[in-house]
Parts: structure tokens; C-alpha cells; sequence
């Protein structure tokens, strides 16, 4: 069987986010999850995300609350963000739309 080096999100359905706020693409692959995930100011993260990400803001301006400040992040800008209840953290869109492209583990 031949890999897939290519992750097509152009050929990957949108579905809904954060309680339909939100929209992402998800593809799965060799135990990481590719999401293209796309906010707006009415995008609202429900509860902390203890997630671990590494990603790119691929369009617009958005803030990133941690407990102990919010960071501010522009297209272009990475992320890494670690895995646990100390790095919890809730996106919020600055821009009408932002977009960003994260790689996470595949746990299960």
C-alpha cells in the first residue's frame, strides 16, 4: 500500500466546533490529527482546553486566555502549546475570520 504524504483538506468536509460555533477539517495519520479550524467572534469555547497543540494561524487575529494571561496571535504566528491542566487555554477571535491549522496527537 502507497503512503499518502498528502493531507487534502480541500477534499474534506467542514463540520461543526465547539458546540456549532466553530467549524474544523480533520484528517487522522499516523497518530496525529491535521484540523484546519476556523472561528469567528461568535466562536465561544465552552469549557479549558487541556489539549496540547502545535499549529499555525493561517488567517485573521485571535487571543489565546491561559490562567495567567492571553496571548495575542496574527496569520503567520506559530503555536505550541503543551499537553495538561497547566497550559489550559480557550481561543477567542479577534478578526471576523480565523483560521488555523494544528497538528495534534491522535490520543484515543
Amino acid at each position: 500500500m502507497a503512503l499518502d504524504y498528502r493531507v487534502a483538506f480541500a477534499e474534506t468536509d467542514w463540520e461543526p466546533a465547539l458546540g456549532g460555533s466553530a467549524r474544523l477539517k480533520r484528517v487522522a495519520r499516523g497518530g496525529k490529527i491535521f484540523r484546519l479550524l476556523e472561528l469567528t467572534p461568535a466562536s465561544h469555547h465552552p469549557d479549558w482546553c487541556e489539549t496540547g497543540h502545535l499549529g499555525l494561524v493561517v488567517e485573521g487575529e485571535l487571543e489565546i486566555e491561559f490562567d495567567a494571561k492571553t496571548v495575542r496571535l496574527s496569520a503567520g504566528d506559530a503555536l505550541t502549546i503543551p499537553h495538561g491542566e497547566t497550559d489550559r487555554h480557550r481561543p477567542r477571535a479577534l478578526t471576523q475570520r480565523a483560521v488555523l491549522f494544528l497538528i495534534d496527537d491522535d490520543v484515543k
